[in-house]
């Protein structure tokens, strides 16, 4: 009962989402629960079981039966005390599948802590001990947009794009510094206040606007980019340096120069790694066409709420 996420002029319409996710709270919990246990009591037949579990215990660590501090239950869980509603109703369909007195905790938004007890979230840091940050698919409105039509790369400008706010982290602002004026560099800062530069200021642009060029930037702004999904599922390349945080799109088993091409963290780079991929057209649509395949994975619906629902039923059996 995954609300489906439809590709529209660029961005998924908030409009739509709210729409059926209100609908979708008029049901009965009683139906979500009938068809959690239908999902969940065959799963282990499956012929993808093997990759199913690889995919829940990546983004459910816990190992140890953990007691939670300071939980809520699902019935006390309660849309009037979220902030942002889209988090709710992402959590909310996965949760509403199980009983009511089942007590979990989570932080919302951008995290980029590992929290003192298990809890749900969208983001976590790439870390060896991030086991309390238990992943599920959130904000997927805003940041699972997929491209279902692009031309190919070699239609695309020989530069490299950007648009977004220039505030949350010192590395975007470095890179507009390094960059602004570069002649093979587009970029622009859609933030409002006046804490940058006029001239890198402009206004919000579409996404079919970023696929005329062939290298998009997919920089972190708090914590992960959240342009990265629909870049690699086009036909442009992405360009970042290492991830330091991940979602449920498992930035952190990206492969450099595989999935997207990097950068050094200083950015020295930039221009010798564009001019690279521009002179070698086939390894360019290597990159593509791995980045296609990887971002294939995420795009089954039913598979999704499998996975998240595995994913809580893990957590509820490891914190009691």
């Amino acid at each position: 009962m995954n609300s489906p996420i439809v590709f529209n002029n660029g961005k998924n319409p908030k409009w739509k989402y709210y729409l059926e996710q209100y609908s979708l709270r008029l049901l009965p919990n009683f139906i979500y629960r009938n068809r959690t246990k239908k999902l969940l009591e065959n799963v282990s037949s499956r012929k993808d079981y093997p990759q199913l579990m690889q995919r829940v215990n990546y983004y459910n660590k816990l190992e140890e039966k953990t007691a939670l501090k300071n939980p809520v239950s699902i019935a006390d869980f309660k849309l009037k005390d979220i902030d942002q509603k889209v988090y709710f109703f992402d959590a909310y369909q996965t949760l509403r599948g199980f009983p009511e007195h089942y007590q979990f905790c989570h932080e919302f938004g951008d995290v980029v802590h590992i929290p003192e007890t298990p809890s749900i979230l969208k983001s976590r840091p790439i870390s060896d001990d991030n086991q309390n940050s238990v992943v599920l698919k959130l904000n997927r409105v805003r940041h699972f947009v997929y491209i279902k039509k692009d031309q190919s790369f070699q239609q695309k400008k020989n530069k490299l794009v950007f648009r977004g706010k220039v505030t949350y982290k010192e590395q975007r602002r470095k890179f507009f510094e390094m960059y602004f004026k570069h002649p093979m560099c587009d970029l622009g800062d859609t933030q409002q206040k006046k804490i940058n530069p006029d001239e890198w200021k402009v206004k919000k642009t579409s996404i079919h606007y970023l696929l005329q060029y062939k290298f998009i930037l997919a920089i972190e702004g708090i914590d992960v980019a959240s342009n990265l999904k629909w870049v690699m599922s086009s036909n442009s390349l992405a360009v970042m340096p290492k991830p330091s945080f991940e979602t449920w799109f498992m930035e952190a088993k990206l492969i450099p120069n595989y999935h997207y091409v990097e950068i050094k963290p200083d950015f020295s780079d930039v221009e010798e790694r564009l001019n690279y991929y521009i002179e070698h057209e086939d390894e360019a649509l290597q990159i593509i066409k791995n980045a296609n395949e990887y971002v294939k994975q995420f795009q089954d619906k039913e598979r999704e709420e499998l996975i998240s629902l595995l994913v809580m039923q893990k957590y509820f059996k490891m914190t009691n």
